[in-house]
């Protein structure tokens, strides 16, 4: 083994490290707002002992995200930022990031019960896409590259964290009991966000058994693309499925599938009009999403015997509403003007030097002007409109939504000039 191989090696243990950390990070958290005497000390003492465990536990974790990160860059020979794999593990850095100076600040344990979970659900929805070095193509190869991506990927993280207070503030703040509960649209929406983060969760889960399992579904279809000199040539165009394929690609043959629960063949055929690229495996990879969501969602309520959101109310009643809402704003503001100049200032600045101009309407930078402009309205409403407490949060939370579907949804379900980021 040559000596990059074994560099290469060390880089991913190093990953496998830091997300364990983070995750036993999150359990000291946990026991830190339990409020329980343990050992003949206070609750207070507990929590602070526990607290400054898992925040000492973040702290290694993110040492090894760094080592990581860096001797990933040493093996490949440029910043690891290029592809969906190395952006997803780039962000999840950056969210801890976050958390550890927002935490510095305002030294709530809460915090890492919330924010902790979006960095290693990033690290782990990473682990789906391959992992494998890759060189820089021609569009990549630039110093805006690591100019651009990690300022933007900084401020979504500050994001995060806004998220991740906006949800503690609404867990805190929506009443499911007494003689005043909250609205029935409000406790809805709260437990439909909860939803979306099972969906991810399930997706997550789901890629990672059936690969565990060795699944596999192939499928070729005839595509016809112009070569040099403009004549029309007919390719057959290879695509597997981790998962079981309920819907084919359109206009594809089914070239191998192993059966599943008496499935032996796709249940039909993915519209004519999604042609795209693995169009059909990303609409089977939604059904399948919706699909264990919804069954992981329905175990855990079975479990509780009530809304999710009524299991998490107790966990945060001891917090102070106002801080939480401190909290999410701060985190905004400071993400917002580094968003501004990563996402959108630099972003500009290397479009017009790779392709001649600053804007071109390709679906990741309209996405991208949409989570800004969200965000500023975002700020306007807090700053001029006092939007303040449960208003502000519904904002966080669904302005972290949209930066999930930029990141998500963009890169792998519509085709645009920054489609190489699905690869």
């Amino acid at each position: 083994m040559s000596f990059i191989d074994k560099i290469s090696s060390a880089s991913s243990s190093y990953l496998l490290v830091a997300f364990l950390l983070y995750c036993l990070a999150f359990i000291l958290f946990v026991v830190s707002i339990t409020g329980k005497r343990m050992g003949g000390k206070s609750p207070e003492a507990v929590s602070r002992r526990f607290g400054s465990a898992g925040f000492i536990m973040t702290v290694v974790g993110f040492a090894a995200h760094l080592l990581f990160f860096f001797t990933r860059w040493y093996a490949s020979g440029h910043i690891p930022t290029s592809n969906m794999y190395e952006f997803m593990t780039f962000l999840g850095m950056m969210i801890i990031l976050a958390f550890i100076i927002v935490y510095l600040i305002y030294r709530l344990p809460v915090l890492g019960v919330f924010a902790l979970p979006v960095g290693f659900i990033v690290l782990a929805y990473a682990s789906v896409f391959p992992s494998e070095m890759q060189p820089l193509i021609p569009a990549l190869q630039s110093y805006w590259l690591k100019i651009h991506v990690t300022t933007a990927a900084a401020g979504e993280a500050f994001f995060g964290v806004g998220f991740a207070a906006g949800l503690m503030h609404l867990a805190r703040t929506i009443r499911y009991k007494g003689d005043n509960p909250s609205p029935v649209w409000e406790r809805r929406a709260f437990e439909w966000t909860i939803v979306f983060i099972l969906l991810i969760v399930a997706f997550i889960g789901s890629v990672f058994s059936f690969n565990a399992a060795g699944y596999k579904a192939t499928f070729v279809k005839e595509v016809t693309v112009s070569d040099t000199a403009g004549q029309p040539q007919v390719l057959k165009q290879d695509e597997t499925y981790v998962l079981p394929p309920i819907v084919q690609p359109s206009g594809s043959q089914m070239v191998e599938m192993k059966p599943f629960l008496g499935m032996t063949k796709p249940l039909f055929e993915a519209p004519s009009w999604m042609e795209g690229k693995n169009a059909g495996r990303q609409l089977n990879t939604v059904i399948w999403s919706v699909i264990f969501g919804a069954l992981l969602y329905g175990i855990l309520r079975l479990l509780a015997r009530k809304p999710l959101g009524a299991v998490l109310n107790p966990a945060v009643q001891g917090l102070d509403p106002e801080d939480l809402d401190e909290v999410g704003y701060r985190a905004i503001a400071i993400g917002y003007p580094i968003f501004t100049l990563g996402a959108l200032i630099f972003a500009m600045i290397w479009a017009h030097e790779a392709w001649g101009r600053f804007w071109g309407w390709d679906p990741k930078e309209v996405w991208a002007f949409i989570t800004w402009l969200f965000y500023a309205v975002y700020l306007h409403l807090r700053l001029s409109r006092g939007w303040q407490g449960k208003k502000s949060s519904w904002l966080s939370v669904i302005g972290f939504i949209v930066v999930m579907f930029t990141l998500i949804g963009v890169n792998l379900l519509i085709a645009g000039l920054h489609s190489y980021a699905g690869v």
